[in-house]
C-alpha cells in the first residue's frame, strides 16, 4: 500500500513508513497536532503493527550483507552525502519540527538541525580515522576488529526528535549495521523527512528504515524480534524495563538514556550573575530537556543574592509562538503531558512544598505552563525525587560542600550535573564526587561528540558518543596470529 504525503507550510512530508527503500502505508492511522494550537491537525500518520515491524526487520536483514560489506570509505561517503542533504534542507526540517513539537524555530535552524548533519559527518570522520588496536603478546600479534553486528532497532523520544534520531542512527550506520528507526508518536514528522534523503545519499535499499506507531504493538514487536542484534532507546525507565526484558530474552546488547534530575550547584565563590542567568535558562524548551539542572542547590550565604537575580532573569521569559523571535518558552508537547506537569505541582502544593513562583497554566486552552520554582518541605518530596520534564525547578539551600554533594547524589538519577564555582580545586573535587554521566562547570549543554554520553542509576545504562557508540554497535573480535608463522 503506497504511502501518502501531507503538505505542511509548503513542505511535503511523508506520513507512512519507509521500508526497503520504499514509502509504504498502513490502513490504520493516528493524528499528530501542533502543540502551539491543538486544534491544528498536521497529519494522519500510518500506525504500524507487528506485521509492519516484521517487514522492516526483514528489509534490514536482507540489506545487512550488502551494507556491512561496504568499505569504510564508501560508508563515510554515504554519511557525508546524507549530511549535505540535511544541510540543504535544514529550514524545511526545522519548520516541520517546530510545528510538530514546538521547539523554538530559531534554535532548530541554528543549532539542532545542523547538529543532525554534524552527527553524520562526525561518524564519517571517526570511522575513517579509526585504527585497529594492535599489540604483541606471548609470541603472537593481536588485533581487535570491530565487526558489524546486524540490524539495530533505535527508538527515540518526542523531544528534539530529529537531532536525537540522527545522534543514534549515525553510529549504527557508520558501524555497518542496518537500522530500523521508530520515532515517538507525539512528534513523528521531522524524523520522517530522513527517508527522503536516504536513497539519494546512496544507501542500499533497506539499510535504513522508519516505522511509525505506538510502543505497545509496533515497538514491542520490534524489540522482541530475535533477528535484531542491537537495541538503543531513549525514554522512560518504565519502558526501558520492558525493552530490557526483551533484550535479555534474546541476549541482545541494549543501551538506554532515561532522563534525569540534575543538580545545579551554586557555591558562594561563583559568579552569581552568570549562575542565576544559566539557572533561569533551565526553563528553555519549557524544561523538556533531560539534561536540565532542575534541582537548584544554592549555598545559603548567597541565597538572597542568587534569588534576586534568578527571578529577574526568569521574568524575562516570553511564552508564545515558537516561530516568533521573541519567544523563549515553548508550549508543552501534548495535553496529556501538560496535565502530568500540572499534577506534579498540585501534589507538591498538597504535600506542603512552597510554590515560590508560577505553579499554574499560563493561559486557558493553551499548552504553556508558567516557569515554576518550588522550595520542597524535605529532600524526600516527590517533586525533588522524580523527573517532571517540564518548567519546574526546586530550590534547596546548603552550608557546606559535603552537604551539597550529598544532596546532589540523593536521587535515583544520574545523568548530568552543573557546578558554579570560581575555585579550580572545588571544580575538580565536586566534579569527581557528583554521580552522573556528565558534569559541567560554569557552563551547560556544551557537547563534544567524541565524549561518552549516558547515565547512572535510573538515568540509563551504556554509553553513546565517539568510539563508545562504535563499540556498542560492533561485535569485537581478537585476531591472534603466531608471530613468524605467516609472511
Amino acid at each position: 500500500m503506497a504511502a501518502e504525503r501531507v503538505t505542511i507550510e509548503g513542505i511535503s512530508v511523508p506520513t507512512g513508513h519507509f521500508i526497503g527503500g520504499e514509502h509504504v502505508a498502513s490502513e490504520a492511522t493516528f493524528e499528530t497536532r501542533s502543540p502551539m494550537d491543538w486544534s491544528w491537525k498536521l497529519a494522519d500518520i500510518s500506525r504500524g503493527t507487528a506485521a509492519t515491524a516484521q517487514a522492516a526487520v526483514s528489509a534490514a536483514v536482507e540489506a545487512f550483507p550488502q551494507w556491512s560489506a561496504y568499505s569504510v570509505g564508501e560508508r563515510a561517503a554515504c554519511l557525508n552525502r546524507l549530511a549535505d542533504l540535511i544541510e540543504a534542507n535544514k529550514d524545511a526540517i526545522a519548520t516541520v519540527e517546530c510545528l510538530d513539537m514546538a521547539m523554538l524555530l530559531e534554535s532548530l535552524k541554528l543549532r539542532l538541525v545542523p547538529r543532525g548533519a554534524l552527527n553524520f559527518r562526525n561518524y564519517a570522520d571517526i570511522i575513517v580515522a579509526a585504527e585497529e588496536r594492535v599489540w604483541s603478546s606471548k609470541g603472537t600479534q593481536n588485533r581487535v576488529i570491530r565487526m558489524p553486528a546486524g540490524p539495530a532497532v533505535i527508538i527515540t523520544p518526542w523531544n528534539a526528535p530529529f537531532m536525537l534520531s540522527t545522534w543514534k542512527v549515525a553510529p549504527a550506520l557508520a558501524s555497518g549495521n542496518t537500522v530500523i528507526l521508530k520515532p515517538a508518536e507525539w512528534s513523528p514528522l521531522s524524523a520522517a523527512l530522513l527517508s527522503d534523503f536516504i536513497n539519494e545519499a546512496g544507501f542500499p535499499k533497506g539499510a535504513f528504515n522508519i516505522v511509525q506507531g505506538f510502543g505497545h504493538d509496533l515497538g514491542s514487536a520490534l524489540v522482541s524480534d530475535p533477528r535484531v542484534k542491537r537495541l538503543s532507546f531513549t525514554g522512560s525507565p518504565a519502558t526501558a524495563r520492558k525493552i530490557g526484558h526483551a533484550a535479555a530474552e534474546n541476549i541482545v546488547p541494549f543501551t538506554a538514556e532515561l532522563g534525569g534530575k540534575g543538580p545545579f550547584m551554586v557555591f558562594e565563590d561563583c559568579d552569581i550573575e552568570a549562575a542565576a542567568k544559566k539557572a533561569a535558562g533551565q526553563f528553555d524548551d519549557s524544561g523538556q530537556v533531560c539534561l536540565a539542572g532542575t534541582r537548584l542547590l544554592v549555598q545559603n550565604s548567597v541565597m538572597d543574592a542568587f534569588l534576586e537575580k534568578f527571578h529577574a532573569h526568569t521574568d524575562g521569559h516570553v511564552m508564545g509562538d515558537s516561530r516568533e523571535a521573541g519567544t523563549t518558552m515553548t508550549a508543552l508537547i501534548h495535553p496529556d503531558h501538560l496535565a502530568r506537569v500540572a499534577a506534579f505541582v498540585d501534589r507538591a502544593r498538597t504535600n506542603g512544598d512552597e510554590i515560590l513562583r508560577g505553579g499554574k497554566v499560563h493561559k486557558e486552552g493553551g499548552l504553556w505552563y508558567e516557569p515554576t520554582l518550588i522550595r520542597p518541605k524535605s529532600n524526600d518530596s516527590e517533586i525533588v525525587q522524580h523527573e517532571v520534564f517540564g518548567p519546574v525547578l526546586t530550590l534547596q539551600g546548603f552550608d557546606t560542600e559535603e552537604e551539597a554533594v550529598a544532596l546532589a547524589n540523593s536521587t535515583m538519577y544520574g545523568l548530568s550535573g552543573i557546578i558554579y564555582t570560581s575555585s579550580a580545586e572545588r571544580a575538580e573535587r565536586v566534579g569527581r564526587a557528583v554521580r552522573s554521566g556528565v558534569v559541567w562547570v560554569n557552563c551547560f549543554l556544551i557537547r563534544d561528540l567524541s565524549a561518552p554520553f549516558g547515565g547512572i542509576g535510573e538515568s540509563g545504562i551504556g554509553r553513546e558518543g565517539g568510539d563508545y557508540a562504535l563499540d556498542f554497535h560492533a561485535d569485537l573480535k581478537t585476531l591472534q596470529i603466531f608471530e613468524g608463522s605467516v609472511s
